[in-house]
């Protein structure tokens, strides 16, 4: 695998969903609606997904986050403008909290329909929607010692961005499904913590021998390089603010740069044992903002929240250098307010959705509201629809 050296810049990927106004369930118009856009905004970076309902905004290469914002701004302003002409509403989140699975119609493009093939039912159910951040590094020679140090940060970025509460109608008690549906893919979540880029060389060789891989691309980690000459961090949820986007990636593209210098310094950069990241994994999911997380190897606990902070002094004077220093901060908002997962759920509940799984019986509610209610999520796919319209405004 190709691995070019380069510079500390970023570039992000945003993927979005399409919704009718009225059902407020997923449909299949990202062929029309990137059809729109090549008429309407030649030279447009909106791409089609794995999902008809998919569209995902792509950058350039970046110097700064702020510039990526505004990358992701012009695209998504583009493809609201258009969205307006097809009569659907634009919908940003982990997952969709009431559509089935079942009723999604692929898109035509030979890698997705080979997914299928292999993956059958559990493939089926990625109705999922994620924000990649690409982070230039200066050489594979520390590639890995930097992906393995981003995995101990694997709990921050995910409570920051959990935005998937529901699923089919269920408050499914976590604040990222999102997370816990998207490992189902065999090629997919935590990387190995590979010593070195001959170890992950030799991966792939076998990878490719054994026929589960024909491109490296195939190979769906949770952080992963990339051609690119970038270290790709792929596990956050999308969220439904562009605020949000930008918030994390800063936090992304700051943490990077910092690891690469302390490599370069010579000094060895921080790992956790492979069952630490996974519990860490796990309670971000389950948890969000209110999780408690594993910090060092001696198995040290504290508040995700209060670990966030910290992170974000130690991360401040690289921020200033990057022209990040703002989107940075936005962090502190997206704590002091609380995640999405927690908006989307309290919308929900305020419309008469049922607890989480484990706080109620058949009982509390009648036989024929059952266990599901999407009717009661419809609001939450409201919250995501008028804040990411208000959010580029």
């Amino acid at each position: 695998m190709e691995f070019p050296s380069s510079a500390p810049t970023v570039g992000i990927e945003w993927e979005v969903a399409l919704v009718d106004p009225e059902t407020r369930d997923l449909v299949p118009r990202a062929p029309e609606l990137v059809d729109a856009l090549d008429e309407r905004f030649p030279g447009h970076r909106v791409t089609r997904e794995f999902l008809a309902n998919t569209v995902e905004m792509v950058t350039g290469v970046h110097q700064t986050i702020p510039d990526a914002v505004e990358d992701l701004r012009e695209q998504l302003t583009q493809i609201l403008a258009v969205a307006d002409d097809l009569g659907v509403n634009v919908f940003s989140a982990g997952t969709h909290p009431f559509a089935h699975w079942g009723d999604q119609i692929l898109s035509e493009k030979s890698s997705y329909q080979e997914i299928i093939q292999r993956t059958q039912y559990w493939g089926r159910q990625m109705l999922i929607w994620g924000i990649h951040v690409h982070v230039g590094v200066g050489g594979r020679d520390r590639v890995w010692p930097i992906i393995n140090a981003v995995m101990t940060q694997y709990p921050h970025v995910l409570a920051l961005s959990a935005s998937s509460p529901a699923w089919e109608g269920l408050d499914t008690g976590y604040a990222s499904n999102r997370t816990l549906l998207y490992q189902q893919l065999p090629t997919a979540g935590m990387p190995y913590q590979f010593a070195d880029w001959d170890e992950w060389e030799a991966f792939n060789e076998d990878m490719d021998r054994s026929g589960v891989i024909n491109h490296t691309g195939s190979m769906h980690f949770d952080v992963r390089p990339s051609k690119y000459g970038t270290v790709e961090v792929r596990f956050a949820d999308a969220t439904m603010d562009i605020r949000e986007v930008g918030a994390i990636s800063a936090f992304i593209h700051c943490l990077v740069v910092y690891y690469e210098r302390e490599w370069e310094a010579g000094r060895e950069l921080p790992t956790l044992q492979h069952w630490h990241v996974a519990e860490n994994k796990w309670r971000a999911a389950r948890y969000g903002l209110e999780a408690l997380i594993i910090t060092d190897r001696d198995t040290t606990e504290r508040w995700v929240t209060q670990d966030i902070s910290d992170w974000l002094d130690v991360l401040a004077p690289i921020a200033e250098e990057f022209g990040c220093a703002e989107a940075l901060q936005d962090v502190r908002r997206i704590m002091e307010r609380g995640g999405d997962y927690a908006l989307q759920r309290a919308a929900a509940r305020e419309a008469g959705a049922a607890l989480e799984p484990g706080t109620r019986t058949r009982g509390d509610v009648g036989a024929e509201e059952g266990f599901t209610q999407p009717e009661s999520w419809i609001a939450a796919v409201d919250l995501t629809v008028d804040t990411l319209r208000e959010s580029v405004r």
